[in-house]
Parts: C-alpha cells; sequence; structure tokens
C-alpha cells in the first residue's frame, strides 16, 4: 500500500515538474517577442524623419532663435522708427514660427537646440555692441543676409522635404520670409519697412491650419 502510494505521488510530481517547464518554455519566446515588437516600435519612431529633414528643423530653429534676439536688440538699439518696427516684426514672427516648430518636434521626436551656438551667439554679440544709426546701418545688412539664406533654405525644404509637417512648415512660412527679405532690404536702402503680414497667418508644421494665427497684425 504504501509502495503504491509512492509511486503515485513519484507520479504526480513528475507531471507537475513536466508542466511547469512547459509553461516556462511556453512563456519565453512569447517575452522575447513583445520586447522584440517594442523595441523596434520604438526603433521606428526616432528614424521616421530623414537627415536632410532634421538637418532642415535644426538650422530653422538656430536662425529664428537668432533673429528673435537680434529683434530685441533693433527695438533697444535702433534709431530709426522703420528699424525698431522691422525688429519688433521679427520678434514676433520668428517667435511664433519657432514655438510652432517646437511642437512638431515633441511630436516627431526631434530634439531642437534651446541655445545659441558660438557662431550666431558672436553675431548677437557683435550687434549689441552697437548702436544708434551703426546699428541700423549693420542691423539691416544682416537683416539681407540672413533672409536671403533663409528663403533659400525654406524653399528647398518645400519643394524637396519629405516629412509632409515639415514640408508645410516651410511652404507656409517662405511667403513671409520673401516679404521680411524684401522689407530687409527696403532698410538697407535707407527705407521703410514696416509693411507686410506676418507668420502667424500661416499653419502650423502639422499642416492643419492654425485659426489663432490666421488674423494678421
Amino acid at each position: 500500500m504504501n509502495t503504491r502510494i509512492i509511486k503515485i505521488a513519484h507520479v504526480v510530481a513528475v507531471v507537475v515538474i513536466l508542466l511547469v517547464m512547459a509553461v516556462m518554455i511556453g512563456a519565453a519566446p512569447q517575452g522575447e517577442s513583445s520586447v522584440g515588437q517594442n523595441s523596434n516600435q520604438s526603433g521606428g519612431a526616432a528614424t521616421t524623419v530623414s537627415s536632410a529633414d532634421r538637418k532642415f528643423a535644426m538650422t530653422a530653429a538656430m536662425d529664428g532663435m537668432t533673429e528673435v534676439e537680434l529683434g530685441r536688440l533693433a527695438t533697444e538699439r535702433g534709431a530709426s522708427d522703420a528699424v525698431k518696427q522691422f525688429g519688433q516684426r521679427m520678434v514676433d514672427d520668428h517667435t511664433k514660427a519657432n514655438d510652432e516648430l517646437k511642437q512638431w518636434a515633441a511630436t516627431a521626436g526631434v530634439t531642437l537646440p534651446t541655445a545659441l551656438d558660438a557662431k550666431h551667439q558672436a553675431v548677437v554679440a557683435k550687434m549689441s555692441g552697437l548702436s544708434g544709426a551703426a546699428f541700423d546701418k549693420a542691423y539691416a545688412k544682416e537683416m539681407v543676409k540672413d533672409h536671403t539664406k533663409a528663403v533659400q533654405l525654406f524653399q528647398r525644404e518645400a519643394e524637396r522635404g519629405t516629412d509632409a509637417g515639415l514640408k508645410s512648415f516651410a511652404s507656409a512660412k517662405l511667403p513671409t520670409l520673401q516679404e521680411h527679405l524684401q522689407m530687409a532690404r527696403s532698410l538697407n536702402a535707407g527705407g521703410g519697412g514696416s509693411g507686410g503680414h506676418n507668420m502667424n497667418s500661416n499653419n502650423s508644421p502639422s499642416g492643419r491650419p492654425d485659426n489663432a494665427n490666421a488674423n494678421r497684425r
């Protein structure tokens, strides 16, 4: 009787061990598959933005921050009303554009620069040492140079970009950047430059119209 009970206990123990092993073996591939899927999903999100689009976003963000800083200097150090008004327009327009670019970056998983690099900081420092008519002349010249490059940069992205949000952003901002360039040329020639509309009337980087920004100043 005791021998039979012992044999039964052995059989039960073996069955339990086999069941446990089967559960463990069956669970291992499932866990590895889940991790692999999460890894692939994470990796996919990080690689959706091409290097060219990423470079555009980085350059646009850096240039935009520089325009805001120089615009503030223009309102403080400019001698003419035209320069002061143009400077304030740069602060308003580029601040809004920078914010829209940040919204795109947040959804795209791209980290934009948050401070000026040495090259752009040097430009701001140079302009900070000027005032009055000397500032007006240097600022107008700098704005022509900066916006000539900006128009080319945004036009290239609007035509060749592969990210839908960035293409929409570049296309929407391009007309206003072209107006900025015309205004800067007018300043550089000694004329006015307070006309035109601003960047706020354009679409956001997501490609959706931003009704809150549709009103012109």
